[in-house]
């Protein structure tokens, strides 16, 4: 197994859990926004766990994509979908994402009121949730076959 198929795998799998926890963050934002609830220390471990998954699952993408034969830089870069899609599409759409996830989790920091922090992280992580999901499926479009 060559270390591009491990970094590969690994960014693979990690996948999951950043979606897991986003997805919570945003469920338990939401229920929080709604219900009028306090913002609790266990609402702000459960955003904190999301915006660090994230940042590791960038990470981990840094490194594959050094690494990925997808990923070229040269005049037919962007005349293929499949390099087109890894040398720009996907990290580009995911730094969007990930830096919305931050933005979320440093106005909501700031925020004294608990329902401004379950309304910021509830539209900031549900906006970098789409874009996540836009640009995975993205790269299923039929034009890329089977990845």
């Amino acid at each position: 197994m060559s270390i591009y198929e491990i970094f590969k795998d690994l960014h693979s799998g990690f996948r999951y859990i950043v979606f897991l926890l986003v997805v919570l963050a945003i469920a338990q934002s939401v229920l929080g926004w709604l219900g009028k609830k306090p913002y609790t220390e266990l609402n702000r471990k459960i955003n904190l766990f999301a915006l660090i998954s994230a940042h590791t699952q960038l990470l981990i993408g840094l490194v594959l994509f050094f690494l990925s034969p997808n990923v070229q830089f040269n005049s037919d870069t962007m005349k293929n979908d499949v390099t087109r899609y890894f040398t720009v599409e996907h990290w580009l759409g995911m730094i969007i994402a990930i830096v919305l996830i931050t933005i979320g989790h440093s106005k909501a920091k700031r925020n004294e009121l608990s329902e401004g922090k379950f309304k910021t992280i509830t539209i900031f992580y549900s906006l970098a949730f789409f874009i996540i999901i836009a640009t995975i499926l993205a790269g299923k479009l039929p034009v890329f076959g089977s990845m």
